[in-house]
């Protein structure tokens, strides 16, 4: 049995083999937060090499031995006390340290995108319709403190992590927030869901407020968080309703007329060809309140007032049989006898009073 135990990671290994080191540096592809050295074996006056961009952890029995910087590092007993405490072997003048070496990127990140898992349920301010919403979009993120995401990260048994592993690791912490920040600024708005848009940076600015203090607990910066899109899913049933409705208030706007209004009139439009009786019911109907009906009944009695006074023509009355007959009819059409005006005299006075009058023009007495 050899000095050292057997290391899970040899097949990581040159040759597939345990062997002793002389350089520790960086081999992943970039695109770790969190890399972890395949080699535990190391010899003393071995050479680390960190890049600007990242930190060495030296980690050992669950512990954070030592931290570096960006740089090139001689690792002796002279230079770091903490090889002694955890060299393993002594032969040939050359003595041997075992630990597990990682390295945390420091850089910003590149765009990482998120989006909502599922629609997020509201209802539109303005219009009351019932509908959902979805978001996305993409954060940047950086390492701030490299103990405390190396910490959080390795209780989790987590060796390396790349940036694309972020949001799926804190997947249902930034979808609760999210889903809230968008559920919260709908209901408070004055505006239809489908002008939301222009209130996406304020959004994005409160959600990365709550998702900071998250973040914070791993070690990490939220350097930037931006809201690209936040629209109805197509399959939504209601996604028609709100355009047509959002269609017909920007064309109301348009004309500069009160929105009621507008709509009242495209209803006349419609069912003017039609009887005009009920139309306040109708207008009520369609949802659109007391004010709106009425002013639906009022411009319906405009619509149809003319053929109502063509129905109520003048008529004159038959002397022989008080048959009411059109005006200016010669014969009476019930009895045909010719149609003479009934004549009308003041009882008071005797003075014949004009057809329709209610008092006399001479005494002032009142028709009876």
């Amino acid at each position: 049995m050899g000095i050292f135990k057997k290391n899970p990671n040899e097949v990581n290994y040159v040759g597939g083999q345990k062997h002793w080191t002389d350089v520790i540096k960086n081999s992943s592809n970039g695109n770790e937060l969190l890399w972890l050295n395949p080699e535990e074996d190391f010899n003393t006056n071995s050479t680390l090499i960190v890049a600007e961009s990242e930190e060495a952890l030296f980690f050992k029995d669950g512990i954070i031995e030592q931290v570096f910087e960006g740089g090139k590092y001689t690792l002796s007993t002279n230079n770091y006390p903490f090889i002694s405490r955890i060299a393993t072997a002594f032969s040939g003048g050359i003595s041997a340290f075992n630990c597990k070496v990682y390295f945390v990127r420091k850089a910003h990140s590149q765009e990482i995108l998120w989006g909502t898992d599922s629609p997020v349920q509201v209802r539109d301010p303005k219009l009351g319709i019932a509908t959902s919403l979805q978001a996305r979009g993409s954060y940047k993120i950086q390492i701030d403190d490299s103990k405390k995401f190396l910490v959080k990260m390795v209780g989790n048994n987590i060796q390396n992590f790349q940036q694309d592993s972020v949001t799926q690791y804190f997947r249902n912490e930034f979808s609760q927030y999210i889903k809230s920040a968008i559920a919260q600024s709908v209901k408070k708005s004055n505006e239809e869901i489908l002008g939301i848009c222009s209130n996406q940076v304020e959004l994005a600015k409160s959600i990365q407020e709550e998702l900071t203090p998250i973040m914070n607990e791993y070690g990490i910066k939220l350097i930037t968080f931006a809201l690209a899109a936040i629209d109805i899913p197509q399959n939504d049933p209601n996604r028609q309703k709100l355009e047509a409705a959002f269609a017909t208030k920007g064309e109301a706007a348009i004309y500069g007329e009160d929105y009621n209004r507008f709509v009242s009139r495209e209803i006349l439009t419609n069912i003017s060809n039609n009887d005009g009786a009920g139309i306040a019911a109708m207008g009520a109907g369609l949802g659109m309140g007391v004010n709106v009906g009425n002013q639906i009944a009022g411009m319906a009695n405009q619509i149809f007032q003319t053929p109502q006074s063509q129905n109520n023509q003048a008529t004159v009355i038959c002397s022989k049989c008080n048959a009411q007959n059109q005006a200016g009819a010669k014969f009476c059409s019930s009895c045909g006898e010719p149609i003479q005006a009934k004549k009308l005299f003041c009882s008071n006075c005797g003075t014949e009073l004009a057809p329709g009058s209610k008092f006399c023009s001479s005494c002032g007495n009142k028709v009876q």
